[in-house]
């Protein structure tokens, strides 16, 4: 398949205190460079060159001056502005006019993960449906959370104060052009947001979500804690691009 790649770089990361007061977050350093790079380079990694970046208007010069055209990375970068921070589904939606009638693979710029793209890529067989990524997690109640039976994923809860399993809902996901219909269908949340979650449920009650899971390590870098791990994660073992 044909994938357009979409990194999401936007947020205030106020978990992250006087880090981030000056820089974005995932401008931060993840062992030996910017975070950011590590998503980029997955998605080099897996073949894929048609790059769209969406963070907020005050940090795109940050990354454009870091990333520049993104040929030096085996990319071609594209850069859009999320004007007001609104939830990953209304970041997305920035992407429609990039992707197309393309499949994209949308990646959480502060996710770390040590198994290769390229290998997760070889499970997304059907054009027509969502993947999602899964990651057994010892905290669930942090994250979007699946329960799964035989194989299959019968729910999806954002955060959930009971979770139904420890799989987490990775920042890895991969949709067909329709995903911009399904977002035009949305209703903010409680948060106020468009939810990502909403949108897998969405693909669920049709039933066309499918799922990966990812063998190695995986952290999102958006707290003091999980920034320090995944530092010591990046440095003790380098991830596979």
């Amino acid at each position: 398949m044909i994938y357009r790649g979409v990194l999401l770089a936007g947020g205030k990361g106020t978990r992250l205190g006087d880090l981030t007061r000056v820089t974005n977050k995932h401008l931060l350093p993840v062992g030996a460079e910017p975070m950011i790079l590590h998503a980029l380079r997955k998605l080099t990694g897996a073949g894929i060159r048609d790059i769209l970046l969406i963070s907020g208007p005050e940090a795109l010069g940050a990354f454009i001056k870091l990333l520049g055209s993104g040929q030096a990375f085996g990319a071609d970068l594209t850069f859009r502005a999320q004007d007001q921070p609104g939830g990953i589904a209304q970041a997305l939606a920035l992407a429609e006019d990039f992707v197309g009638q393309r499949r994209c693979v949308v990646l959480l710029g502060d996710n770390i993960f040590g198994d290769s793209l390229a290998t997760l890529l070889q499970r997304d067989t059907d054009s027509g449906a969502a993947l999602v990524v899964l990651k057994h997690v010892a905290n669930p109640t942090s994250y979007g959370v699946a329960e799964v039976r035989d194989g299959r994923i019968l729910g999806i809860e954002e955060k959930p104060r009971h979770p139904r399993s420890d799989y987490a809902i990775a920042g890895i996901y991969l949709y067909p052009p329709d995903v911009f219909d399904i977002i035009r269908t949305l209703k903010p949340s409680g948060r106020g947001e468009l939810e990502i979650t909403d949108v897998n449920n969405a693909y669920l009650n049709q039933g066309r979500l499918r799922h990966g899971r990812l063998d190695g390590y995986w952290t999102d870098a958006g707290t003091f804690e999980s920034l320090a791990l995944a530092n010591r994660l990046a440095s003790e073992s380098p991830p596979v691009f």
